[in-house]
Formats: structure tokens, C-alpha cells, sequence
């Protein structure tokens, strides 16, 4: 079980792929198959229960679209 959980607020990504590149566990990734209201393919997390609550997506996160919570 996690230590984390990240919430992402699809609507304020962009897709630039930072998050992606920073997770160390590989949970998150760039949902090709779906757009947000401004066109951009917006990171998902794939496997929640591999949070280890590091926080390293939402540091870098340039816009402010990321959060993540202990549990």
C-alpha cells in the first residue's frame, strides 16, 4: 500500500511531461487518449498504490496543477 496520494487537476496541465520525468516509482504518465477543454493531453496517474508520497511531481509542476497528500 501507498504512502501517498497524488491529485492531478486536469484542467490546469498542460502535458508538459516534468512530472513523468521526476517520479521515481513511474505512476505517472501523459494520457494520449483523452483532451482537456484547451487541447492538451493532461498526466494521469496509472497506479496509485505505488505512492510513496515523495512529492516530487507537484515541485515541479510549473503550473501548479499537482498535488499530493500523506496518507
Amino acid at each position: 500500500m501507498g504512502r501517498g496520494f497524488v491529485k492531478i487537476d486536469e484542467e490546469r496541465c498542460k502535458g508538459c511531461g516534468l512530472c513523468v520525468s521526476v517520479c521515481p516509482v513511474k505512476i505517472i504518465q501523459i494520457n494520449r487518449s483523452k483532451l482537456n477543454t484547451k487541447g492538451f493531453h493532461a498526466a494521469d496517474v496509472i497506479d496509485m498504490e505505488q505512492c510513496i508520497g515523495c512529492g516530487n511531481c507537484a515541485i515541479i509542476c510549473p503550473d501548479i496543477a499537482i498535488s499530493v497528500y500523506l496518507k
